[in-house]
């Protein structure tokens, strides 16, 4: 095993991967039950809606398993893989959300959808394999690539503080501090705890305590029952229902051809050409996304070659590309390379093995309810919050001096966490160093891969935004 996984060449240890994929398990667990919330946009009294979450809970399962296998065993990097956050919304918004208007047929809407994330996640592969994605990455200009992982980190302490309603909407300010003076205590409890456990990592983590991250979860955990007298429900799921509609309507629907039709008939979707933008947005934005969160990833685990990128990226991106086609297949939205495994790769993980514990939680989970309602989001915010901490470094090694790099690197970093997307940071902050390159007159022939992006992303914002 440590040989396969180089555990001791990486400076690690068997313990220590496995709390690392612990760590990781639990912060992103939350997809299991998220992801088909998502796809059928809560809309639970609309008929067939019951059915699609069933398929898209197992389907959302397995393929965060063979995507989390293959980081485990084809590129043996720490990572992790489930479907993407935004991109199940835009599922829904796209393919199941206009039959619920027009009264039509969700199950062929959602069905439609997966046809065209099968295309997307086939489009994705063919430029993994021959090297595209990895020639766009690396071509990122500098600024970009070391600021991709600070607002990565900044997005992910958002993420923490929205889960537990530290922050909160207003309706004026858009967001707000939770209201402890005028609330009740059920109400703050979550947020008052989870910012209580982000102290308890802090300090395990200056005493240099091995597995500060997990101990604090749990540690989180037990206060949490504790202080609002409430017992964890873990209830075995129903092994009829959910295997039944993902076999019926989920792993069958791209073998159908009544799919291919309604994808491109454009009585459902629209015209050819929002096939097409629907296509390259969801291919656009994991991409991005993946680069985004490699990098940030990798940084974080010191796994950055000479040149400043992450460690086997062809590798990488393969399993990225992989995982989509194979969810397409089962029956779910887009998957990607998830952000929260950098709470794992924090916690020390460095090697595949992280990965293969991350994976096998999650096949325990497909005859089980999801493992996260025991943990509750209380205990797994504090850990986001503290890998934003930790991943917010890298913007020092960012040239504030020069205004084109500053600015670039600027955007990139808050427009993660206003846009909610670590994709549109990137692309913000590829045309605005685009444009500054070329209208101070620097542009040259290495800028040319970094304006394709730009002028990508500005077709993505104008014809296919999310």
């Amino acid at each position: 095993m440590d040989k396969f996984f180089k555990i001791s060449e990486r400076g690690s240890n068997v313990k220590t991967e496995i709390i690392a994929g612990l760590t990781t398990f639990f912060a992103m667990a939350y997809i299991i039950v998220v992801n088909p919330n998502q796809i059928v946009g809560f809309s639970f009294d609309v008929p067939g809606i019951s059915k699609i979450w069933n398929a898209v809970y197992i389907a959302s399962i397995i393929a965060a398993v063979i995507g989390t296998l293959l980081y485990a065993f084809y590129a043996k990097l720490p990572f992790a893989q489930a479907c993407g956050m935004g991109l199940n919304s835009f599922f829904f918004t796209s393919f199941v959300l206009p039959q619920i208007i027009n009264g039509g047929d969700v199950i062929k809407g959602y069905q439609a959808g997966l046809v065209i994330i099968l295309i997307s996640g086939i489009v994705f592969l063919v430029l993994s394999f021959t090297g595209a994605r990895t020639y766009l990455a690396k071509a990122m200009p500098d600024c970009i690539k070391k600021a991709m992982s600070a607002g990565i980190g900044l997005f992910i302490a958002f993420i923490g503080f929205q889960n537990v309603g530290i922050i909160q909407a207003n309706q004026y300010t858009l967001v707000q501090f939770v209201k402890i003076n005028s609330a009740k205590w059920a109400d703050i409890a979550p947020a008052i705890i989870a910012l209580l456990g982000f102290i308890i990592i802090v300090v395990l983590t200056k005493l240099n305590v091995k597995g500060a991250m997990l101990i604090g979860i749990l540690a989180t955990t037990v206060i949490y029952y504790l202080a609002t007298w409430q017992l964890p429900s873990f209830e075995m799921t129903s092994f009829t229902a959910p295997f039944k509609d993902f076999a019926e309507i989920g792993i069958t629907a791209i073998f159908k051809a009544e799919s291919w039709k309604n994808a491109f008939s454009g009585e459902m979707i629209g015209s050819i050409f929002s096939v097409i933008m629907l296509i390259i947005t969801f291919c656009m934005v994991d991409m991005f996304d993946t680069i985004g969160t490699l990098y940030g990833a990798a940084s974080e685990a010191n796994m950055l070659d000479e040149n400043g990128d992450p460690v086997n990226m062809n590798k990488s991106m393969a399993c990225d590309s992989i995982a989509t086609v194979s969810g397409a297949v089962c029956g779910t939205s887009t998957v990607t390379t998830f952000v929260e495994c950098s709470s794992g790769v924090a916690a020390g993980g460095r090697t595949g093995l992280t990965s293969l514990v991350t994976s096998l939680c999650f096949i325990v989970c497909l005859f089980l309810s999801p493992l996260a309602s025991i943990i509750p989001a209380a205990a797994t915010a504090p850990a986001l919050i503290f890998v934003g901490v930790l991943m917010l470094k890298n913007f020092s090694k960012v040239d504030m001096s020069d205004i084109r790099n500053a600015v670039p690197a600027f955007l990139t970093l808050v427009m993660m966490p206003l846009t909610y997307s670590i994709a549109n940071g990137i692309g913000i902050g590829s045309i605005a160093y685009v444009l500054i390159t070329l209208f101070t007159g620097k542009f040259k022939a290495k800028d040319i891969p970094v304006t394709i992006i730009a002028l990508l992303f500005v077709c993505k914002f104008v014809f296919g935004a999310i």
